[in-house]
């Protein structure tokens, strides 16, 4: 029997794991010596931003999921720097691994909406990724090719970067989708600053073309 070790730094619904059965592995470390008692045919990662040893992806078939439309929105926080360009629809892209950053040959994608939070995103994402490594799991042959397209690359967004007066030519719709696209569990949340005090925002929702409503919480800088 196949075995496949899943990397990944988070879990967001273990409901989405519940389903894969026995010849998968889970960990939220990359470990070379565990990685070695295994011995996985394919070691799938998620939520993954670490640097992984060349041993590993030399030795081993490393497939790692990105969301974005590869070649498109390479690098950190593509959720993020998809949504502030005004990008609705995107794709979830599974590649293999290599020494140069999601740059590896394309062997499957899948559609990704981008409405919601951060948080209804990400949970998004990895059901569709799961169902994704059950696809690839099931084949003999895993079929590669090369990524097609202009390439673009964008760095890991920074907290000093959630400050709401940053935006752009500042309308009711940006403002929505920055708070949005920061509000998920451990993200620093969109913020506007004051003299002492950081007003930090979530859960936003439209109401109509003229206001929004959610919540926020005060804090000290």
């Amino acid at each position: 029997m196949k075995k496949y070790l899943i990397i990944s730094k988070k879990i967001w619904e273990k409901k989405n794991y519940r389903s894969l059965g026995k010849p998968f592995y889970f960990d939220d470390k990359l470990r070379l010596q565990k990685v070695k008692k295994i011995s996985p045919d394919i070691i799938f990662f998620i939520h993954w931003s670490k640097k992984v040893m060349s041993e590993i992806f030399n030795n081993f078939l490393c497939i790692q999921f990105h969301s974005s439309n590869l070649p498109k929105f390479k690098g950190g926080s593509p959720i993020q720097n998809q949504i502030i360009r005004g990008k609705k629809i995107s794709k979830i892209t599974a590649f293999k691994m290599t020494n140069k950053i999601d740059a590896g040959d394309v062997c499957l994608k899948k559609k990704l909406n981008l409405n919601g939070s951060a948080e209804q995103i990400y949970k998004r994402m990895e059901k569709i990724t799961i169902s994704m490594i059950k696809i690839l799991a099931k084949k003999k042959v895993i079929y590669f090719q090369k990524q097609k397209g202009k390439s673009s690359f964008f760095n890991r967004r920074r907290p000093n970067e959630s400050d709401i007066n940053a935006i752009k030519n500042l309308n009711l719709n940006k403002i929505y989708d920055f708070i949005r696209m920061l509000d998920a569990p451990n993200y620093p949340k969109a913020y506007i600053k004051l003299k002492k005090y950081k007003i930090l925002f979530e859960s936003v929702k439209k109401r109509d073309n003229s206001q929004l409503e959610g919540k926020f919480k005060i804090v000290k800088k």
